[in-house]
């Protein structure tokens, strides 16, 4: 039990004939190995592409700096009221 005999060998050739038989199926097994992982790549790099686009931060209106006249002593106390 320990070699395996010609009529093994020749069971084992036969199998692996009828699995990849014909002509170009394991060069079209690989074909299609290395396309599905052409597009894994393909994926990924998009993914960190979009994790690196930062979006904008939200722009603010500023009132006191954008030009606005200062608050006279009565809107303050009038404003402080309101409150």
């Amino acid at each position: 039990m320990g070699s395996l005999s010609i009529w093994h060998w020749m069971i084992v050739i036969v199998v692996v004939m009828l699995m990849f038989g014909g002509r170009g199926k394991i060069s079209s097994l690989m074909g299609d190995f290395a396309q599905g992982i052409k597009a894994f790549k393909k994926g990924m790099s998009e993914d960190d592409k979009a994790a690196e686009a930062k979006p904008e931060p939200a722009k603010t209106i500023d009132h006191e700096a954008a030009g606005a006249t200062p608050k006279t002593e009565t809107e303050r106390r009038a404003e402080g009221a309101r409150s």
